[in-house]
Parts: structure tokens; C-alpha cells; sequence
């Protein structure tokens, strides 16, 4: 029986979409930069973590930018928005907090601060609503934003001192 729904809206990407999306990622991220330290340590070779370190670092932050996007638009509470951010700071913890979240129910729905949606309430509300109806240049800040973080990080240093 062929599907009655709408394929742009099953193609669109929702916010229990786009966070399970960040959170794999971040968890095969984890992966590599622990498999880069693995054969670091083994003395195997030191060229995989610079790589899958920075791979990691690049996910991690955009993760922690998603968490905060998801965190406003499903209105969680200060505890489960913190409890997202911290999930990213221990290895492959990532998944486990975003099942846990969609199974209470916190990751239904669609952008609610979209086109046709709530009237933003607050600074924050308006930046997010802004996001969701200019996806393109907001995408493109966005990324300028990560990208900005992460040449910073890089620039300070690796966050254990180098012996």
C-alpha cells in the first residue's frame, strides 16, 4: 500500500532528527579519537590523533551548538539542557542521552519557532526563530561560528599540556 504522506515532510529534518544525527556522530567521533590514542600509546603511530582529534573536536562543538538549539526549541529544563552539554564530555554518552530524552517524549515535534509557528519569546527565541527561517545564511553563521571556536581551540592548545 503505497504512503499517504507528504515525502517533503518526511524528508524534513526535525529536531529528533537532526539531534540523533549530532549525537551518533558525536559518538563515533569519541571512537576514533580514542582508537587514535589507542595506537598512539601503543606505538603504533602518532598521526591519527591530531586527525581524529580534531574530527572529534569539530562534532563535539556542533553538538554542544544543536544540544542548545534543541534545548530552546523543546523547552527543557536547565537539567536536562545541562545533561545534554555534559553527555558530550564522557565517551559514547551521547546516544544513551538522546534515547533517553526522545523516550520521555522531549524531542516530538517540529521546529516550533518556524515559519508558521510560536512568536518568539525573548533574545533567545528571536535568534532561534531568525535560524529556522533563513536556514541557509543561519547554516552558513553558524558553521562560521564552530569554525571560529574551533581555529580558537586550536590555537590554545591541546586541553592536557604536551609532555
Amino acid at each position: 500500500m503505497p504512503s499517504t504522506a507528504d515525502p517533503r515532510t518526511a524528508a524534513r529534518l526535525t529536531p529528533k532528527r537532526l539531534y540523533g544525527l549530532l549525537a551518533t556522530a558525536e559518538m563515533f567521533t569519541w571512537g576514533l579519537l580514542l582508537l587514535g590514542m589507542a595506537l598512539k600509546y601503543g606505538h603504533v603511530s602518532d598521526a591519527f590523533v591530531p586527525v581524529f582529534g580534531g574530527v572529534h573536536g569539530l562534532v563535539f562543538l556542533s553538538y554542544c551548538v544543536v544540544t542548545c538549539f534543541v534545548w530552546v526549541n523543546q523547552r527543557w529544563g536547565l537539567g536536562r539542557g545541562l545533561a545534554g552539554l555534559a553527555s558530550a564530555f564522557i565517551p559514547f554518552c551521547t546516544v544513551p542521552f538522546e534515547r533517553s530524552t526522545d523516550k520521555a517524549g522531549l524531542l516530538e515535534g517540529g521546529w516550533r519557532l518556524g515559519p508558521d509557528g510560536d512568536r518568539p519569546r525573548g533574545f533567545i527565541e528571536t535568534v532561534q526563530a531568525w535560524c529556522l527561517r533563513h536556514p541557509f545564511p543561519a547554516l552558513i553563521l553558524g558553521l562560521l561560528f564552530v569554525a571560529v571556536v574551533f581555529s580558537v581551540l586550536l590555537i590554545l592548545g591541546p586541553p592536557v599540556p604536551r609532555s
